[in-house]
């Protein structure tokens, strides 16, 4: 039996695999209205809780989703923000996120030497794993797809669709659009100059999060860095909870200013640490390594095995020429000097000083000013809607990696000039 909209079944399974029938011969679409609970069950002849169960099936299924009154409707793909978007030629780009051209290295020449990889080829470039363990001091490592990929990785073995991760508030718009593609639930962590709050990372804990992604230096899209101090309160708070997995994105430790603070407690079970390259060799080399323990290790390393996505050992070979090359050292130090004097231009020219002491590519500042009003006037930047996870904040992310004084100087003047016609 069905229903004059096509669902049929008399059991909770027998309907929801009835409802994802109609959505793979596109006969319901993302944002359609599944009926009404009390409807349905009186048009298919079964109790109202059959038909609840068979939508939380859908919703825990990702098929569908709740909508308060709404009522339950069918998925479509979530909308998020990214980096790098274009940007109109009337408009300065202070939004993108991008490191500045001028200081990435030439990779062709690292290319030279490089053996074609076949099926059965070990996974990971001997020399490239050999400089993983002797810099982050860990025996088990991994090479994923970069540093977003490995996070996705990372909680795709240890957690299931609808599980809630503790996340920063702000949030870095890449793990913002990775809980909503995976169906995870986000639970919001406050952010302020030391970091992830201790106290809000306890109440995400106890509401149920199973794992936690912290960012130990240059926090995006804010630029905080972990004290010493606060990242003990955060190891102290995550050792009454050690059956969380705690990711720890250190995606700027190439760059930062800032010493990193470990916040993963000793006896953490399970734990990962991802750097990627992307920030001082380029966006373009999706390349990130991953220390983890054990177990997790070996998970990762299933789902990138020689038989299927392994990271291209051409990719893994010139990354591991460009890290033992002292001009590649050079070029680093010379990268972190120009974007840390870079975004102290923008600081030094505000009247009034940012809430968090920058480090990283961006600038956060919090103003009456919004992004339309800064974009009338020639500035693309990224208005803290775009980051924000469970508060509304005023506030703007600035990325200083190409600005100049003259610009820095502008800016500020129209920042201050955009608050005041607000206001």
């Amino acid at each position: 039996m069905s229903t004059p909209n096509g669902i049929g079944g008399t059991t909770a399974s027998g309907i929801a695999a009835s409802v994802r029938d109609l959505v793979g011969m596109g006969r319901v679409r993302g944002g359609d209205a599944l009926p009404p609970i009390r409807s349905l069950a009186h048009e298919l002849g079964v109790n109202r809780n059959t038909v609840a169960a068979a939508y939380r099936l859908l919703v825990a299924a990702g098929v569908a989703e709740t909508r308060g009154r709404g009522g339950t409707v069918i998925a479509g793909v979530p909308d998020v923000a990214r980096d790098g978007m274009r940007v109109s030629r009337e408009l300065v780009d202070l939004a993108s996120g991008n490191p500045d051209p001028r200081l990435l290295p030439d990779v062709v020449e690292y290319v030279d030497g490089y053996v074609a990889s076949l099926y059965g080829a070990p996974v990971e470039h001997d020399d490239l794993v050999a400089w993983a363990r002797e810099h982050l001091g860990r025996e088990s490592v991994a090479v994923t797809h970069g540093a977003v990929d490995a996070i996705e990785r990372l909680l795709a073995v240890h957690l299931t669709r609808g599980d809630a991760v503790a996340v920063e508030d702000p949030c870095f718009l890449a793990h913002i659009s990775t809980l909503r593609l995976n169906g995870f639930a986000a639970e919001p962590v406050a952010v302020d100059r030391a970091g992830m709050s201790p106290d809000g990372l306890e109440r995400a804990l106890r509401a149920g999060a199973r794992a936690v992604i912290c960012t130990p230096r240059a926090q995006n899209p804010t630029g905080a860095s972990l004290t010493r101090e606060r990242a003990a309160a955060l190891r102290d708070v995550l050792a009454r909870h050690p059956q969380v997995l705690v990711i720890e994105d250190d995606h700027f430790w190439a760059l930062s200013g800032a010493a990193y603070h470990r916040v993963t407690p000793a006896e953490m079970p399970r734990w990962a640490l991802v750097r990627s390259v992307a920030k001082f060799l380029g966006p373009d080399l999706r390349l990130a390594i991953v220390a983890a323990d054990e177990d997790t290790t070996d998970r990762l390393h299933a789902r990138l095995g020689p038989a299927t996505t392994w990271v291209s050992h051409l990719l893994q070979h010139a990354v591991a020429g460009m890290l033992a090359d002292p001009r590649i050292e050079q070029l680093r130090q010379t990268a972190r000097g120009a974007y840390a004097e870079r975004a102290a231009l923008l600081v030094n020219a505000l009247r009034i000083a940012p809430a968090i002491t920058p480090d990283g590519l961006n600038v956060w500042i919090e103003t009456a000013a919004t992004a339309d009003a800064l974009a009338a006037r020639g500035w693309r930047v990224r208005p803290a809607d775009d980051f924000a996870v469970g508060r509304t904040i005023d506030a703007v992310r600035v990325t200083t990696s190409t600005l100049t004084a003259e610009q820095a100087e502008a800016f500020a003047t129209d920042l201050e000039d955009a608050a005041c016609s607000r206001a």
